[in-house]
């Protein structure tokens, strides 16, 4: 009984000790009470200009970024997802930011309980801002990261075909020259140096090497906005360097290579010598459709440009498919045909529509037009019974497609959801061998607005190298909606059908796929490419860009 009162005593004790604690934190103030957590920031190196020298930790980082702080417009391209982006290289009152005023800006995000991601261009520990903004960050509390990009200092000489060091030289130095007093006598030996801020005193750093001993014979590389496709290098000597960069029209951003390793970049020039180097390439295609054509262009040194020409929207009478996919769960086809991807995407939404999923093609064979096609499909969990072995198209899949059998073909009808626009021959065939065909709209293709002024301007005067032609339609909607190409523009199509129609509209074919992929079609423009720079150099002429290169006429007459 004793017990029984002590442990009542004791929980008394206890809830009234509760009791007191809560009237306490109740009384005190909210700021008191709550302490906003610090962020985390994440110093990040972009490398020197290339996007795809991004290491793996820092895309990451950019998909788990709060905020993102850059004083480079150019990388905000970097940033895929619907984030705060800072301006970290002017203030409010659009002046430019100083060092210590730019760590306060971390900070104060930072503060606010945000993933911080800084990106800082190069190595953000190597000539960069980085150890002044961390130090900041150190000092108020915030913990941070640094993520090392690819220094400009090592990169840039590496894209102009210059290593820093061989079996002769293994030693280099970095001098950051800029506004800095630089002892030339200091740097007389053989060492390679790496120049860094020399443009605008180059002349001063030549004269100062001669001086201190080095051979006025001296080869020199300077190299502008190195990694781009813009990059442009200047090969030289110390004696010759301040006239030759002047005559280039050099600017800044620029890193300068002093040494004999110079001499190497005839053997190991690969960047700037890529068959289609700094050509601006039209593709009338939406970013979606072109990523992997965009890439295959890059490994070949061409900036793409995208310019949509067709609109996709959804049939203006929906009730043909919404007849053809309630035939479909109920078994009244044996084969669904798809002609393109966009067919592949109407399908998958009509189901989604209907609460469908793969599930409903059971039983059914499906077709395919091409590999992209197919893969489109593949997305769905399906794989296609039928592809074309030879030609990618309406014709190769009929080349494939078996006749109606009555005994083998439980059923002899066919759904096939395609453009509005889409020719009747695939229908035609398909009916030759005995099949029935439900030839259904699933989508319609309008002509696209217009772009934007500048890219009329751009296709018109001639400042594309290149238009790749994917589709007959292509062809008459760009032509309709932004002119036709320049006459030095290099014309390259998918196909004879495309190829016809780009004649017919007064263009001039240059380059012709062998079968018709976007893939393949950037490597005959490559091809092509090497081929003309291989002219040029057999002539003894510079290696200049179509945009750069007008011929008399080009177009047809």
């Amino acid at each position: 009984m004793t017990t029984t009162r002590q442990t009542r005593k004791k929980n008394t004790v206890t809830v009234q000790t509760v009791e007191q604690d809560a009237a306490a934190v109740a009384a005190t103030p909210a700021k008191a009470r709550r302490k906003a957590p610090l962020g985390h920031v994440s110093f990040v190196g972009t490398g020197p200009g290339d996007a795809s020298l991004l290491t793996v930790r820092a895309a990451e980082l950019l998909q788990q970024a709060d905020v993102v702080i850059t004083e480079q417009p150019e990388q905000v391209a970097l940033v895929t997802r619907d984030v705060e982006i800072v301006d970290g290289g002017a203030g409010e009152d659009g002046q430019p930011l100083t060092h210590a005023a730019r760590a306060r800006l971390v900070v104060k995000h930072a503060k606010t309980g945000a993933h911080v991601v800084r990106l800082i261009s190069g190595d953000p520990f190597t000539y960069a801002t980085g150890p002044e903004e961390a130090a900041a960050c150190a000092k108020a509390g915030i913990t941070f990261e640094v993520v090392p990009g690819v220094s400009s200092v090592s990169a840039v000489p590496a894209y102009a075909g210059v290593p820093l060091t061989n079996r002769q030289h293994r030693e280099y130095r970095v001098v950051s020259v800029g506004d800095a007093s630089i002892d030339w006598a200091e740097l007389a030996g053989d060492d390679t140096l790496v120049l860094l801020s020399a443009v605008k005193r180059i002349a001063e750093a030549a004269a100062g090497l001669i001086e201190a001993g080095r051979s006025p014979e001296t080869p020199v590389a300077m190299t502008r906005v190195g990694t781009t496709t813009e990059q442009t290098t200047v090969v030289s000597t110390l004696a010759e360097i301040a006239s030759d960069a002047e005559a280039a029209g050099m600017t800044s951003p620029a890193i300068t290579v002093v040494g004999q390793v110079v001499t190497m970049r005839e053997a190991l020039s690969w960047f700037e010598t890529k068959p289609l180097y700094g050509w601006r390439v039209l593709v009338p295609r939406t970013k979606e459709q072109s990523a992997g054509l965009a890439a295959r262009l890059r490994s070949y040194g061409a900036v793409s440009e995208e310019v949509p020409t067709i609109s996709v929207e959804p049939p203006r009478n929906p009730q043909q498919m919404d007849k053809a996919v309630r035939g479909l769960v109920e078994g009244r086809y044996e084969w669904v045909a798809f002609t393109s991807v966009n067919a592949v995407k109407a399908v998958r939404e009509k189901f989604d529509e209907y609460g469908l999923d793969a599930r409903a093609f059971s039983g059914l064979k499906i077709a395919a037009v091409g590999d992209k096609t197919a893969e489109a499909i593949a997305t769905w969990g399906i794989r296609a019974d039928l592809v074309p072995s030879g030609e990618q198209s309406a014709a190769g899949l009929l080349e494939d497609w078996p006749p109606y059998d009555e005994l083998l073909d439980p059923i002899n009808r066919v759904f096939l959801p395609r453009a509005d626009i889409a020719t009747e021959n695939l229908v035609a065939g398909l009916v030759e061998l005995g099949w029935e065909v439900d030839d259904v709209t699933a989508y319609r293709t309008v002509r696209a607005a217009p772009p934007p002024a500048p890219t009329r301007e751009a296709i018109k005067t001639g400042k594309f190298d290149a238009v790749l032609f994917t589709s007959s339609s292509t062809v008459r909607n760009l032509v309709g909606i932004a002119g036709k190409p320049h006459a030095s523009t290099i014309i390259a199509c998918i196909g004879p059908a495309t190829a016809k129609t780009a004649e017919e509209h007064g263009l001039r074919v240059d380059v012709l796929a062998e079968t018709p992929s976007v893939e393949v079609l950037a490597d005959a423009l490559a091809e092509f490419g090497a081929a003309r720079r291989l002219t040029f150099l057999e002539a003894g002429e510079p290696v200049l860009k179509p945009s750069q290169k007008r011929p008399s006429s080009r177009r047809k007459a």
